[in-house]
């Protein structure tokens, strides 16, 4: 699909200010993954969902001096929003209430002991990301 380009034609907004963007006669939603620093488990569970189908995903850090920082634009861009920790909802909410609302945010209950893609924090995310994904199970290959 790289390369690829997309007709405006596939744009679609479903629902008040939510766009979903179709690919291929499918609705594609934007998923963001939020932890401390955005060093260890938001990378790696963009790494782990870079290829589901029917979703992009990014991830960030609500910390100063995060990797990649949660910035409005981010919360703009999510449809869906997955917090390691209730303090990073908490942190969230406090920093960004004006950027949120159509957003769902989802607590993980993740905590901050695990390694970049650590297989015991790949299962976890998993078990409980998967759930809430369209297409559940389905992962493209490359």
């Amino acid at each position: 699909m790289a390369g690829d380009r997309i007709a405006f034609s596939n744009i679609r907004n479903i629902g008040v200010g939510v766009l979903f963007l179709a690919v291929e006669g499918r609705l594609v939603k934007h998923v963001l993954f939020i932890c401390s620093q955005n060093r260890l488990r938001s990378p790696t569970a963009e790494q782990v969902f870079a290829s589901w189908e029917g979703i992009e995903v990014a991830s960030a850090g609500l910390n100063l001096g995060a990797d990649n920082p949660v910035t409005p634009e981010l919360l703009e861009w999510a449809d869906l929003v997955f917090v390691m920790e209730k303090a990073h909802r908490s942190k969230l909410s406090a920093r960004f209430r004006a950027h949120l609302g159509k957003q769902r945010i989802i607590c993980l209950d993740i905590p901050d002991e695990f390694e970049f893609m650590e297989p015991a924090l790949v299962v976890l995310l998993k078990a409980r990301v998967s759930k809430h994904l369209p297409n559940s199970g389905s992962v493209c290959e490359p």
